[in-house]
């Protein structure tokens, strides 16, 4: 019962107010996918933002893997320098489309640490009348330690930004 109180609590905190996403400020969230966990974003300039992400990857990558894969979570940690466009997908909200380079730290699973570079491609999505942003994003990694090789992170989140 706890846990649903709080969850609405939250929800109304987000809707009670008539502000807007916007392309400034800080916003925090949950994401799905590869991995799943919280999302930060912080925008630097009206086109630029820093996006962090702490989870848990659950598939594992497996990029070259030599020994015991023990199936279990690793501790993922992301970093990315974006670039918004605001024009490259015609519609009549404001739905960017963004790209960016960053770098990813992943443990665990039976994994040694491992260091990945990151190519982030994804599109946002600013309700009106909210301070939310919808993302989606398909991001290609290029594993630098312990071995090389590609591997390939996606999720879709959801930031609350705060004034």
């Amino acid at each position: 019962m706890k846990k649903y109180f709080i969850f609405l609590f939250l929800v109304g905190v987000m809707f009670s107010t008539p502000l807007s996403a916007q392309n400034r400020g800080f916003g925090m969230g949950l994401m799905l996918g590869e991995p799943t966990g919280l999302s930060a974003k912080a925008w630097t300039s009206p086109i630029n933002a820093v996006d962090f992400g702490l989870g848990v990857g659950l598939g594992g990558d497996r990029i070259k893997y030599k020994g015991i894969y023990d199936n279990g979570s690793r501790v993922h940690f992301h970093m990315d320098y974006l670039w918004h466009s605001f024009r490259a997908i015609g519609s009549t909200g404001r739905v960017p489309l963004y790209y960016g380079i960053g770098a990813r730290f992943n443990s665990g699973g039976g994994y040694e640490s491992s260091l990945g570079i990151r190519g982030v491609i994804g599109f946002e999505w600013f309700p009106d009348n909210t301070s939310l942003d919808i993302f989606f994003e398909a991001v290609p990694v290029f594993q630098v330690t312990p071995l090389t090789g590609l591997g390939m992170d996606a999720a879709v989140g959801i930031r609350y930004f705060f004034e």
